[in-house]
């Protein structure tokens, strides 16, 4: 930590803290676990700021939303006679909240100058922070038993009335809808204590099972020998895959990200041309990543087969079902394999990619494949051999089902909120490109992260420059 910055509470345990055992992590968190040490799933939520925000205003509303998340009052175990680690609720749980002033936080930005530069120093800053805080990661040593806090807060102060507000969170109890869940809890807690109108606070006290436990009855059943049938499957399946590129092997990884944004009216048409077609979003980004490959190789007609992973949110799906402010990683990961010869339009691809995923789901996979896909995961990460030039790369792409769509425009402006990314590193084990998309204000910004200096930000700024202009010319 800079000497020169605030440290509001410790990042471990205080002398006077105990902890009291919850439950063992679930297959899922375990996995995810495991890929957080090596760089993949730091969860960063970044916002930026163009009004001054009192900090005892975010201690207290930080404080608010562990009290009533239990997941954020827990700490992370790894014991040394269980293969998996557990959550342990603190008996003194208070906000990791670190206070950055003006000149730390510029001779951070200076170290951080290599950054490919936007045009303004507010957004330059914005855009380097972001990345800076994706490649923080304080659970890279996570076997040596210490506990371990999931939650990190840091203020930046850029000069003047701008500042950056990031959140750090682990993947294993922070997933998509809990970000989004997160995120819109500070800004009508925030807005509620600068207002002077402060809602009373209720305490959540009940931890939920890991998705394993809450899967129906008979929905993930599967024989024994079909589980090593399908892994079969997978690690056969692999070897047929194509990646991109890849620039560098060999130097130590971080994760970078180019956004992908589209105006009020080209979103506009975009969405309605998903629904004219039957497709979801997803699927056309999908799409489009995989025609900006073919573009790229100039495959005519030469058939090349890549894999894309979609996330759907099994909330709804569980027993019991869960809601969007049940923090936790509930998250199933669907693989399908995508063939390409450079024929083909935008639509087909994303016809292809939907009868590929609803296919899937149908059959249940993304329940009775999730002890498989685990299993591989974690298998790639103590293996790196396994994958292509030990890359890591397990996917050419993640997608997420469902887009998010935001709906706190007119609180982000009450606040000052200029611009915010949520998004998560992938620079252990992993996909060349995760994209996580939102429609704000009506109009399209997808955070394009990638792993670094295996791809460079050329490349991907190429790629990605190319999936915008599919997907804008598609539309009309």
């Amino acid at each position: 930590m800079n000497p020169e910055s605030e440290q509001i509470h410790h990042e471990n345990s205080t002398p006077e803290e105990t902890l009291t055992h919850s439950r063992f992590t679930g297959g899922t968190e375990n996995s995810w676990c495991r890929a957080v040490m090596g760089g993949t799933g730091i969860t960063v939520l970044s916002l930026l700021l163009s009004k001054p925000m009192d900090p005892t205003i975010i201690q207290e509303t930080l404080q608010t939303i562990m009290t009533q998340s239990p997941l954020l009052r827990h700490k992370l175990v790894w014991e040394s006679n269980s293969k998996n680690p557990s959550f342990s609720l603190s008996s003194n749980p208070s906000p990791n909240f670190e206070i950055i002033d003006t000149s730390p936080t510029l001779k951070l930005l200076g170290v951080l100058s290599d950054q490919t530069h936007l045009g303004n120093f507010i957004g330059d800053a914005f855009h380097c922070l972001l990345e800076h805080e994706l490649n923080r990661n304080s659970w890279c040593d996570g076997l040596n038993e210490k506990p371990m806090n999931m939650f990190f807060v840091t203020l930046y102060f850029l000069g003047g009335s701008h500042s950056i507000l990031s959140l750090r969170l682990h993947t294993a109890i922070c997933d998509r809808a809990s970000a989004v869940c997160i995120l819109r809890k500070i800004l009508r807690l925030v807005y509620e204590r600068e207002s002077g109108v402060i809602g009373a606070s209720e305490t959540g006290d009940v931890v939920h099972e890991g998705i394993e436990d809450l899967i129906p009855k008979g929905k993930a059943d599967k024989p024994f020998w079909a589980h090593g049938i399908d892994l079969l499957g997978y690690s056969l399946g692999s070897k047929r895959l194509t990646n991109i590129q890849f620039q560098e092997t060999k130097l130590p990884r971080s994760s970078q990200m180019i956004r992908l944004q589209m105006g009020y009216e080209e979103t506009g048409r975009l969405l309605a041309e998903c629904r004219r077609k039957g497709v979801k979003l997803c699927g056309a980004i999908a799409a489009a990543g995989l025609m900006a490959v073919s573009l790229s190789k100039q495959l005519h007609n030469q058939c090349e087969n890549y894999a894309i992973v979609t996330l759907i949110d099994c909330r709804k799906m569980l027993e019991p079902a869960l809601h969007d402010d049940n923090l936790g990683f509930y998250h199933s990961a669907i693989m399908n394999t995508i063939s390409i010869n450079g024929e083909e339009d935008l639509w087909q691809l994303a016809n292809r990619f939907k009868e590929a995923l609803n296919g899937t789901i149908s059959r249940n996979k993304h329940f009775t494949d999730m002890s498989d896909v685990n299993y591989l995961m974690c298998k790639a990460i103590s293996c790196p051999a396994f994958t292509p030039y030990s890359s890591l790369r397990t996917s050419f792409m993640v997608v997420f089902e469902d887009t998010l769509m935001d709906d706190t425009q007119d609180l982000q402006e009450e606040l000052g909120v200029l611009d915010y990314v949520g998004c998560s590193s992938v620079h252990g084990v992993g996909p060349s490109i995760a994209v996580f998309d939102t429609v704000r204000n009506g109009q399209l910004d997808c955070a394009c992260v990638y792993p670094s200096p295996l791809h460079s930000r050329k490349q991907m700024h190429g790629l990605i420059e190319n999936m915008k202009n599919i997907l804008t010319g598609a539309s009309g």
